[in-house]
């Protein structure tokens, strides 16, 4: 008995598969099927039966997919046909049909479509349990159904900074500084933010760690023409960050002078290079003067052809 436990949903997913993956037996089933609605809008001749490998690892054991594409009146779509192998219903069936319409709209914009399919999930039940039990709309598993289709049947909350007003920005106390640099921080000198910025920190709201996170992320995209000088003017007017203010301005101090060290040295060593190239380019000119044919003259040089080229006569 426990053998033939674990060897029937194997059985149902054979016979399952043995007819669902004939194209004819599958335009059959769909066109009796398919709700009116949904069926006006599929092409049952353009079946073509896809893989459905991509679904979870997890969900794999439970269930027998098969998937077809077909076009519909606007493009491609598909149509998702599920066998629940379990005795007993599937309380959170409707999420799990969800689930696996997710994963092939991202497969079909994986292979270089950039419009969503419309993927009609279908259940295919034979369990002891009669009539099916549970909702196939996974909004009913909600606690608040009225207000998950209202969510999910309408646009996503978006807070785009790029459109509200700086004065209401303001307002919006512990986030008003990240979402007021985050508007600005490309299209304006973020020195014109003083006045807003030392507003905001004279308020409060930003930690420590905060105020570091923002001030490294000013100066790694931002535009500023001297950093330095408005850390410090931040620092002198928002006293309870002046330590850390002062000390990001005193790095930033340090690494412009080492960084003007290091162009020097490199201005040098170009202008080193430049001088000694020409002096090298005189010898060769003498050389040549004197009567030293060509290929010495490179040879005791280090000179191309080209070199010697220039070298006026």
């Amino acid at each position: 008995m426990t053998n033939m436990k674990k060897t029937t949903p194997t059985l149902h997913d054979a016979v399952f598969k043995q007819f669902l993956t004939h194209p004819d037996t599958a335009r059959d089933f769909l066109a009796v099927h398919l709700p009116s609605a949904l069926l006006q809008h599929c092409d049952l001749n353009t079946l073509k039966l896809e893989s459905g490998s991509f679904i979870e690892s997890d969900l794999r054991a439970y269930y027998s997919d098969v998937l077809y594409s077909l076009r519909t009146v606007r493009g491609d779509g598909y149509v998702y046909v599920l066998i629940e192998h379990q005795s007993s219903p599937d309380k959170h069936m409707a999420f799990r049909l969800v689930r696996y319409a997710i994963a092939a709209m991202h497969r079909h914009l994986e292979t270089g479509h950039d419009q969503l399919p419309l993927v009609i999930p279908m259940l295919f039940y034979h369990g002891q349990v009669t009539p099916y039990p549970y909702s196939l709309s996974w909004l009913e598993e909600f606690s608040e159904p009225d207000l998950a289709r209202q969510l999910y049947s309408g646009d996503f909350p978006l807070v785009d900074v790029t459109v509200i007003p700086d004065d209401d920005i303001m307002q919006h106390r512990r986030m008003a500084i990240l979402e007021l640099l985050q508007k600005h921080v490309r299209q304006r000198d973020l020195a014109e933010l003083q006045e807003p910025l030392v507003t905001l920190l004279l308020a409060g709201y930003t930690t420590k760690d905060q105020l570091i996170s923002l001030m490294n992320y000013m100066l790694q995209v931002g535009s500023t023409t001297e950093p330095e000088r408005l850390i410090r003017e931040l620092a002198s007017r928002a006293p309870r960050h002046e330590e850390e203010l002062m000390t990001i301005a005193e790095y930033l101090e340090q690494k412009g002078i080492e960084k003007g060290i290091e162009i020097g040295i490199e201005k040098g060593i170009e202008i080193g290079i430049e001088q000694g190239r020409e002096a090298v380019l005189k010898i060769a000119s003498s050389m040549l003067a004197d009567g030293f044919d060509r290929a010495t003259v490179m040879k005791l040089t280090g000179l191309s052809a080209e070199d010697l080229a220039q070298i006026r006569h």
